[in-house]
């Protein structure tokens, strides 16, 4: 009897992933044989469960929080992309037995901003709410598109300030404080902080949003978030949860594992659905 290959998905918690609807769907579309299940890792033994699952004839692995900093010194080898956000989200066996590490996220974020949503990222004013590892993960694939600029503002002046010093080489980023933000405007806001899980929402000034403003958190759920709902009343011109990001950097680790990008939008309005239900 044929082996299924086999693919997780490594986070601590982990009971809430999507991951394994997602690349179901995935695989269903696009005839594939594979098995995709959820783990809980315990802290402080990734290294052990992700050598036992290759050691098993594991094929490759999304990792989740909190363990992206433990997959980036796991790998034997590291994309570009992965090296620069100082994270690995997808960890793939090669042919050799050696694991490779990518990092998804950032140009997850940036089709569903551009291919999925239609909004413009070239040319444009970008702000960046928070300065952790999440939005050092986007930078990169961001900047590739050549905004304006983009400014990073957090709490911790000095966090975004050294994180535009280490993607400075790729356009024009700086960090600030919230408090330096008055007066300012921008044409695309992304919230990159955990601040929707709790209800909150960073200290923003009023008419920071430009006429045709857009507004993307990078977190999801079946209503509105807080930022979300902050940016519709600012009048913004579009506003947007990351379940496409999702998603989308889901199609990116399956085309790493299978070279088959799969079509993303049924999936997309299927996981929305399931949210809602």
């Amino acid at each position: 009897m044929e082996k299924i290959d086999q693919y997780a998905v490594f986070g601590n918690p982990v009971k809430h992933s999507k991951s394994p609807q997602i690349h179901a769907a995935f695989a269903a579309q696009s005839g594939q044989q594979l098995h995709y299940r959820a783990h809980k890792v315990e802290l402080g033994r990734f290294a052990d469960a992700a050598g036992q699952f290759f050691h098993n004839d594991g094929k490759g692995l999304n990792i989740t929080v909190p363990f992206k900093l433990d997959a980036y010194e796991f790998a034997d080898e590291l994309s570009g992309r992965a090296r620069r956000a100082g994270a690995v989200n997808t960890l793939a066996k090669g042919e050799d037995d050696r694991i490779y590490g990518d990092n998804t996220d950032g140009v997850g974020m940036v089709r569903d901003i551009h291919d999925n949503l239609g909004w413009e990222i070239s040319g444009r004013r970008v702000l960046i709410l928070g300065a952790g590892g999440a939005v050092r993960g986007i930078l990169g694939p961001l900047l590739k598109q050549r905004p304006e600029h983009i400014v990073i503002a957090n709490r911790t002046v000095a966090k975004a300030e050294k994180l535009a010093e280490i993607f400075n080489e790729l356009g024009d980023v700086r960090g600030t404080c919230y408090e330096a933000l008055d007066g300012g405007q921008y044409d695309l806001i992304i919230n990159g902080t955990s601040a929707s899980m709790s209800g909150d929402l960073p200290p923003l000034p009023s008419q920071i949003l430009s006429s045709e403003g857009c507004a993307y958190d990078m977190m999801y759920g079946a209503e509105p978030t807080p930022f979300m709902r902050w940016a519709a009343a600012e009048t913004a011109w579009a506003v947007s949860d990351g379940l496409g990001m999702l998603v989308e950097q889901a199609a990116e680790s399956f085309c790493i594992w299978r070279g088959i990008r799969p079509d993303t939008k049924p999936v997309i309005e299927a996981i929305r659905q399931s949210l809602a239900a």
